[in-house]
C-alpha cells in the first residue's frame, strides 16, 4: 500500500478510514484504529468544543499515528471546533451536512487535509473545484444519515468524474467488498458499523448485541420523504417513525420524534425505543474483536479475495 494515494495524502499504513459515529467514535475508538494503521475519525458533530478538545487529546495519549475529525457544518460551534482542530493540529478533518469552502483556506493554512462525504457526482465535483484533498462517496447502505443511490452506483461514477482520491463507503464489513471497492475505483474504503462491537468502542452493550444479532433484513431507512433518511435497525422506535411517515405526519412530530433518541441508544442502552443507527452489514458483523484485529482482518482478507478472484479468473482461460 505504499504507493496507494490515500495512504500517503494521510500518513497512514492502511487505506481504511473509521466513519464517523456521533456518541460513538470518541477519541479512545479514533485512537486505537489509528493506532493499528487506519485512520481513526473523532465524531465532533454536536460536541461542545473542548469536549472536542478533550477527546482530541485522548486519541494523542493513544497514538502518534494521524487521526481525523468529522464536523457537521451546520452546527453552531462548528467554527470554534475548527479552531480546536487547529490548534492541537489534527492532520484530517472530514465534513458533512454544510459546505466546507467557507472554512477551506483557514484549514489548508493550517495543514489540514479535507475530506467531505458526498452522496452524488455534482457535490463530487464541486468539492474538488473548492479545494478538497480526497472525498469520501458515500451509498444509501451506510448507517446513520445515508443518500439515495447504492455504493455499486454511485462509486464508480464519482471515481470517474474527479481527479482526486475517492474513499468508498456503505456496505463494506468484507475482504470480498474491500476488494469492489478498489473494483468500483475507490482508493480506501470507510467503514463505521464493524467497529461499533470493538473491544475500545464506548457504545453500550446494548447497541453493540444489536448489531451482533442482526440478520440482513434487519435494518430500514426512515425519513425518506422528508429529504434526510436514516438508517436504523429495526425496533419500536423505527416502526413508530415509519407509521408517522405513512401517515403524512408533519417533519416537526417526527424530528421531535427523533430528538435525543441516538444518545438513549449509545449510552442508556435503551435499543428498543431508541435510535440503533448500523448499516445494512450490520448481519456481517458478528464478533467482539479489538480494533487492530479488525484492521489486520480486513487486510488479511483483501488479499484473500484478490487471489481467489485471480483463481476464478484463471479458470476461464
Amino acid at each position: 500500500m505504499k504507493k496507494n494515494r490515500i495512504c500517503e495524502l494521510l500518513g497512514i499504513k492502511y487505506p481504511i478510514i473509521q466513519g464517523a459515529m456521533a456518541w460513538i467514535s470518541e477519541g479512545n475508538l479514533a485512537g486505537n484504529v489509528s493506532k493499528a494503521g487506519g485512520l481513526g475519525i473523532i465524531a465532533g458533530g454536536g460536541m461542545p468544543p473542548e469536549i472536542l478538545r478533550e477527546e482530541i487529546k485522548r486519541a494523542k495519549s493513544i497514538t502518534s499515528n494521524p487521526f481525523g475529525v468529522n464536523l457537521m457544518l451546520m452546527m453552531e460551534h462548528v467554527e470554534k471546533q475548527i479552531d480546536v482542530c487547529i490548534e492541537e493540529g489534527v492532520k484530517v478533518v472530514t465534513t458533512g451536512a454544510g459546505n466546507p469552502g467557507i472554512y477551506m483556506e483557514k484549514l489548508k493554512a493550517a495543514g489540514i487535509k479535507v475530506i467531505p462525504v458526498v452522496s452524488s457526482v455534482a457535490l463530487a465535483k464541486r468539492m474538488e473545484k473548492i479545494g478538497a484533498d480526497a472525498v469520501v462517496a458515500e451509498g444509501m447502505e451506510a448507517g446513520g444519515h445515508i443518500g439515495e443511490i447504492t455504493t455499486m452506483a454511485l462509486a464508480p461514477q464519482i471515481a470517474k468524474a474527479v481527479s482526486i482520491p475517492v474513499i468508498v463507503a456503505g456496505g463494506i464489513a468484507s475482504g470480498e467488498q474491500f476488494l469492489a471497492a478498489l473494483a468500483l475505483g475507490g482508493e480506501a474504503i470507510q467503514v463505521g458499523t464493524i467497529f461499533i462491537p470493538a473491544v475500545e468502542c464506548i457504545a453500550h452493550e446494548n447497541y453493540k448485541n444489536s448489531i451482533i444479532k442482526a440478520k440482513d433484513r434487519s435494518t430500514v431507512a426512515t425519513g425518506n420523504y422528508t429529504g434526510h433518511p436514516v438508517r436504523v435497525i429495526h425496533n419500536k422506535f423505527a416502526k413508530e417513525l415509519l407509521d408517522l411517515e405513512k401517515q403524512g405526519a408533519p417533519i416537526e412530530k417526527l424530528e421531535e420524534l427523533g430528538r435525543g433518541k441516538l444518545r438513549l441508544a449509545v449510552v442508556e442502552g435503551e435499543v428498543n425505543l431508541g435510535s440503533v443507527m448500523a448499516g445494512q452489514v450490520a448481519a456481517m458483523v458478528n464478533e467482539v474483536a479489538t480494533c487492530e484485529e479488525i484492521v489486520n482482518k480486513l487486510m488479511r482478507e483483501l488479499g484473500e479475495a484478490k487471489e481467489n478472484l485471480l483463481a476464478r479468473m484463471n479458470s476461464w482461460n
